[in-house]
């Protein structure tokens, strides 16, 4: 049990480093992809349609845009806005200091200069005395900033530079010798483990840049990105399958082809694991044929389709790229098919066998499903869901397409409920919410949300579990057989009318045009707080970056509070006539905790 334990340990801790690095590049693939694009179509002299003056965008958008936009990323990521901000500084001083493309250093100076200012403030932000509070925001960022800008000039620069030289004579050794493709015996079961966008975003995207930037093209592009595996695999159980698995094939290898989601193909591996070869197989065929026939993309083609792959191909490597899809499909068509052919399983029914697993895995968890005397318990635990969210390691592709199929049986059943989808790492704790997520991402979601409800799935576009959910909902109104209670008055905006239990932070809204007077209040109520030995945090923050929920305690003017109104139901508030000396704001100290 402890070695199963830290196995899984081992996994989400790689998992999360993973999206750590697809983190940084994921919301930056646009500005990849207009780079790519300006550079396949105006480069002078080898572009399709040759422009010296729009050439000229090429190199800065190279060398300075993507870097900084990764660096402001990864900042972000760690620290918020202050973070960002001396991200892109330090990722600035690395771009200064070589002349190749920094996108590894961007990746390491955006979190690093984030997380050194983030210690700086948790050490002095406490001590700083009311009114200096703005003073010290601006220039702590700007000295830190200016220290880790030459920090990077004179050190990380020099390091990455040389990092960078040998890591790309490394992928063009490889690539000469023909072992690039031994790469995808790795590339393909990861790809199936939800480590697709960890390898692929990661390190493939900014390795890839590099090369392009140098060759016009890369190789690295389409490994990951290549549809023909999973194209193949789901073709061999279109004619070879049995039961639901052989039906849901043509849909999901259109899916798989021209939209590019790969995950479609992941559960048909997990239920046949020996399928991990044909994948194997096609891989290690279609990144041969790529090197071979002189395949390769300008910029990045996210999500995986035929069709991204065809916008960003060059110019002069439509023929291999093509060849190379073609080639990994058919392989892994031909040896997922003598697998099937050879397999002698009954009853292999998709879903089924999605729902045996999930049994399984439940009981020796000791959750088993709920029996009959059970099922009014069950059945009330969605009473307080008010969202529901779709959470994968990206956020898009499968995530969106689960959200869409529930949201349909949503609409079918008459439930009005909020369906969205996210990334993992960007999911909030918040009350009523309700978190579905892949079983291998579950426990990275658990920690993100532990006061929301999970339920984890084998795979989103076909799991029993939803119609579990939906019944559930519909089933509320007749568990749920007493009296509506008669509302009970609250005096909003006063401290009676205050639910204290919930609070979790006090806050004051900053407006940029008086920021003096919000900055005096906090800092004067968490004196007063402090005095009071209370530890609930107080913060001043802008309008729209509260979340609306109960835990929030905002006190506000009766003007302020109109315009707050308008844009939150949720929160609680505390009216006062003075933000700096009203009797309330006393009161609200002796309550919370």
């Amino acid at each position: 049990m402890a070695q199963a334990k830290s196995k899984s340990s081992v996994k989400v801790k790689v998992q999360k480093f993973g999206t750590a690095l697809s983190g940084m590049i994921m919301p930056n693939i646009g500005a990849i992809i207009a780079w790519g694009l300006t550079a396949a179509f105006f480069m002078w002299p080898n572009g399709w349609f040759p422009n010296k003056n729009i050439n000229n965008l090429v190199q800065p958008m190279l060398h300075y845009l993507l870097p900084l936009l990764i660096g402001y990323t990864g900042g972000r990521m760690v620290d918020d806005e202050r973070g960002a901000v001396a991200g892109a500084i330090g990722t600035l001083g690395v771009i200064v200091g070589t002349q190749q493309p920094m996108f590894l250093g961007a990746m390491i100076m955006g979190p690093l200069s984030a997380w050194v200012l983030k210690k700086i403030d948790n050490a002095f932000q406490d001590k700083i005395k009311s009114g200096f509070e703005m003073i010290y925001n601006n220039f702590s960022l700007g000295i830190l900033g200016m220290i880790v800008a030459i920090f990077a000039y004179f050190i990380i620069g020099p390091v990455m530079a040389v990092g960078s030289y040998w890591a790309g004579v490394g992928v063009n050794a490889i690539i000469k010798a023909h072992l690039l493709p031994l790469a995808n015996i790795i590339i393909e079961p990861a790809k199936v483990l939800f480590l697709n966008n960890a390898i692929g975003n990661g390190i493939l995207v900014p390795l890839g840049i590099q090369q392009a930037a140098q060759a016009g093209k890369s190789v690295l592009f389409l490994m990951e990105s290549n549809p023909g595996p999973g194209l193949g695999i789901l073709i061999a159980f279109w004619l070879f399958g049995k039961g639901r698995s052989k039906s849901s094939a043509p849909g999901a290898a259109i899916i798989e082809f021209f939209g590019g989601v790969h995950e479609i193909y992941f559960p048909y591996v997990l239920m046949k694991p020996s399928l991990i070869l044909a994948a194997i197989g096609g891989g290690v065929t279609g990144t041969f044929l790529f090197t071979t026939l002189g395949g390769g993309l300008k910029a990045a083609a996210s999500p995986g389709s035929i069709i991204a792959i065809l916008i960003v191909s060059a110019k002069d490597a439509y023929v291999g790229n093509i060849i190379g899809v073609a080639g990994a499909a058919v392989v892994s068509f031909i040896l997922a098919a003598i697998i099937l052919k050879n397999d002698k399983s009954s009853g292999d029914d998709l879903a089924a066998k999605q729902a045996q697993m999930e049994a399984m895995k439940a009981e020796s968890k000791g959750q088993s499903m709920p029996e009959a005397e059970n099922a009014h318990e069950s059945v009330k635990s969605y009473a307080n869901v008010k969202k529901v969210i779709f959470a994968c390691d990206a956020g898009m592709g499968s995530s969106a397409m689960g959200a869409s199929l529930l949201r349909d049986k949503f609409k079918k059943a008459g439930i009005k409920l909020p369906v969205t989808n996210t990334a993992v790492r960007n999911l909030k704790d918040e009350n009523g919410l309700l978190v579905i997520t892949q079983e291998e991402l579950a426990d990275r979601a658990l920690q993100k949300t532990p006061n929301a409800m999970h339920v984890s799935v084998g795979n989103f576009l076909s799991s029993p579990k939803y119609d579990i959910i939906v019944a559930s909902f519909k089933a509320l109104t007749q568990v749920e057989n007493k009296p509506e209670a008669k509302p009970v008055e609250k005096k909003v905006g006063s401290v009676e009318g205050i639910d204290f239990s919930k609070i979790k932070e006090v806050n004051f809204i900053r407006h940029d045009q008086h920021v003096g007077t919000a900055t005096m209040a906090t800092s004067l109520f968490r004196d007063a707080m402090k005095k009071a030995g209370k530890t609930t945090p107080v913060k001043a923050v802008r309008i729209n970056e509260l979340d609306d929920d109960a835990s929030h305690l905002v006190i506000v003017t009766p003007a302020a509070n109109k315009n707050l109104a308008v844009r939150y139901s949720n929160i609680q508030t505390l009216v006062v006539n003075d933000l700096l000396k009203d009797k309330k704001l006393a009161e609200a100290i002796q309550n919370l905790h």
